[in-house]
């Protein structure tokens, strides 16, 4: 009997930490998507009436702000939702969950930093030119392996933001192009960044979604009155 006891006591000891692992990471998911949600409806109150296509001005620092790093969590969150389950499962979940998800804002929040102090409204010719440059690095090594790093869901907040940086920089840089404060873009980058961060690699898909932006860069070279909310109204 006393043997079946203590057999019971040490099941339930190890049973404990994966029932609360299970329960952490569901918990976590939730919370990281319900962030993620949330923000998407900031971002879109902050940027309505401020698209203007290629003319589009960025305002204060402070207005900025409070539109980009809702627009990035509500962009990038969904992507990070595999490391923030692993942490979750890991040691001391409420507070490696949130130290994972500040850094890793913290990395996109100076990539905002950096477009606010570059970013001047500019002309098609601008927007065209870095779309297609946006395209080409899709094909490069250095967008590859920053994409396969960035679907590994191991490191610090600060390593994953870095090399998820690395992997969707193109795609950023042709958003900040065509229409900084576009909630269409945003929408239509955001799902190709999430769709590469949740899928492995296939030539098949990559190639013409690159060979595809570079034909979007070319189209808005000659014929920018073609895409719409490009050019501002007259």
């Amino acid at each position: 009997m006393g043997d079946k006891t203590g057999l019971i006591s040490e099941v339930g000891k190890v049973a404990a930490p994966m029932r609360a692992a299970d329960f952490g990471a569901p918990t976590a998911l939730m919370a990281t998507l319900a962030l993620s949600a949330a923000c998407w409806v900031i971002a879109v109150r902050q940027m309505d009436g401020m698209d203007m296509g290629v003319a589009t001005e960025l305002g204060s620092l402070a207005f900025f702000a409070t539109a980009w790093v809702p627009m990035m969590a509500a962009m990038m969150l969904p992507g990070a939702a595999p490391a923030v389950m692993r942490r979750a499962r890991g040691h001391r979940p409420v507070l490696a969950v949130p130290q994972f998800l500040i850094s890793y804002l913290a990395v996109w929040t100076v990539v905002g930093l950096a477009v606010y102090a570059m970013y001047r409204p500019h002309g098609s010719a601008v927007a065209a030119v870095l779309t297609i440059a946006a395209g080409v690095y899709e094909l490069t090594p250095v967008k590859r392996e920053c994409r396969r790093r960035c679907r590994d869901s191991r490191g610090s907040g600060l390593r994953f933001g870095l090399f998820c940086v690395g992997s969707s920089i193109g795609l950023m840089a042709m958003l900040v192009a065509v229409g900084v404060m576009s909630v269409t873009w945003m929408a239509i980058v955001g799902v190709v960044i999430l769709a590469q961060k949740l899928a492995p690699p296939v030539a098949a898909v990559d190639v013409p979604l690159a060979l595809a932006i570079v034909g979007l860069g070319a189209l808005i070279m000659v014929a920018p009155d073609a895409v719409p909310g490009l050019m501002p109204p007259m």
